[in-house]
């Protein structure tokens, strides 16, 4: 089973694809800090749009087999920069999400996260738990965490 380590802006919906690979029920959680659980890694987005604290994200790629790069497809915007998986020591995966928010646009979020360097992409609606059993199967996940 591989562990993953999820990052995005804030609201890109990283704690309720946590809950949801978790199989918990969905309710909206404001990450604070950095959740450092079994399989999953779920860290705030203001490390990620953060330059002082973008570098406490990179420590945490060590601890993970993964790294999730999360887009929200009602973004109007991606903070990942071109090639940035290039920087990273493991695997990166693109996760899109929100994929049936009013206003999504999911091609175009894949399109950002295939110019950041990802080469698997999710499309996931967490709510829904459309694209969970996808990403959980690519984690080798062979049990409920």
């Amino acid at each position: 089973m591989k562990k993953i380590v999820l990052m995005g802006r804030s609201e890109a919906g990283k704690t309720t694809l946590t809950q949801a690979l978790k199989g918990e029920e969905i309710r909206y959680q404001k990450t604070q800090y950095v959740h450092n659980q079994e399989l999953i890694i779920d860290t705030p987005g203001e490390y990620a749009q953060t330059v002082g604290l973008g570098q406490a994200l990179a420590l945490y790629t060590y601890e993970a087999d993964v790294v999730g790069l999360l887009v929200s497809a009602t973004e109007p915007y991606s903070i990942f920069p071109p090639c940035i998986t290039t920087m990273a020591n493991r695997e990166v995966i693109g996760i899109v999400t929100k994929i049936n928010d009013e206003g999504a646009n999911p091609k175009r979020a894949e399109n950002w996260l295939r110019i950041a360097g990802c080469k698997k992409i999710f499309f996931v609606d967490s709510k829904k738990k459309q694209g969970i059993k996808e990403i959980t199967n690519y984690l080798e996940w062979t049990q409920k965490q």
